[in-house]
């Protein structure tokens, strides 16, 4: 600080405020940090976006949404992996990845539920508003030491050809896994590597994961409506919208915090939303 004090150099000042800024994000990380206490919150985070209710609309906003939480991680010094994708006309159907960083889920499981878009649309020539919606899952990656065992007797696996974008890049071998556990109905999918065997690896970590979480809800029953009955992904069941038009404000119906720049919040920085939420659940 001295030194720009004595001297004006744009380039020193520049170092100064990206430093101070970055020192201001890992103050606050670990101010939301403090208010995550359960084992699995440490853990990296699998993440699902499935568009839902608005057909191609939909399908532009779960890539907006996949961008965002990209642009948090990235943010955080976070990596993204993404281990499965289907691309829609345009955006995507549906995408899985993993966000691999220290409380990753802790910070990301709040997200799970449905979300809102409100705004004009670029696809519709007489430029009226549509509402989209997308649906966000999260779930702690389990490490390799917590006990899960899975009999290959429960599993069926399918294999098929993976796919790029745009068709130009199409494997030509089945190296695609799907695993699908019998008693559960449970699926993980992936496609993402050319080996099928790296595939398969993927596919049961995910599995496990998923298993695990049947462990800590303690009834079976209970998660199996999880994931088989969701809810639908549309009007009456949004956590958060995020409005264009007429006005611009993303707002959590949760813990009803909110805020104008939207554009903000899309290029990822969401942790006005964690932090709320976080508060709300430490003082359940």
């Amino acid at each position: 600080m001295n030194l720009l004090e004595l001297e004006q150099d744009p380039e020193l000042e520049k170092e100064f405020l990206e430093k101070l800024n970055k020192l201001e994000r890992e103050i606050n990380l670990l101010e939301i940090k403090s208010k995550l206490y359960e084992p699995q919150d440490i853990l990296n985070a699998i993440v699902s976006i499935h568009s839902g209710a608005g057909g191609k609309e939909a399908c532009d906003w779960a890539q907006m949404l996949l961008r965002m939480y990209t642009r948090w991680a990235e943010n955080k010094d976070f990596k993204v992996e993404i281990y499965d994708i289907l691309s829609g006309e345009v955006g995507i159907k549906n995408v899985n990845f993993i966000v691999n960083g220290k409380y990753a889920y802790g910070l990301l499981k709040g997200e799970t539920g449905v979300h809102r878009l409100v705004r004009i649309s670029p696809f519709d020539a007489n430029k009226r508003r549509h509402t989209s919606f997308a649906s966000v899952d999260v779930l702690p990656e389990i490490e390799d030491d917590i006990q899960i065992t899975i009999k290959e007797s429960d599993l069926k696996i399918d294999t098929f050809r993976a796919s790029g974008h745009g068709g130009q890049h199409l494997q030509k071998t089945d190296s695609a896994v799907r695993i699908t556990h019998l008693p559960t109905g449970i699926v993980a999918q992936c496609q993402n590597e050319r080996s099928q065997y790296k595939n398969k690896l993927t596919c049961l970590k995910i599995l496990k994961s998923k298993l695990y979480q049947l462990e800590q809800q303690k009834k079976l029953k209970e998660l199996e409506k999880l994931y088989s009955q969701k809810g639908d992904i549309a009007w009456g069941n949004q956590i958060r919208s995020y409005i264009f038009m007429p006005y611009q404000l993303v707002k959590d119906h949760r813990t009803k915090k909110e805020i104008g720049d939207i554009k903000k919040v899309l290029d990822g920085e969401i942790d006005i939303f964690i932090e709320a939420y976080l508060n709300i659940k430490k003082n359940q």
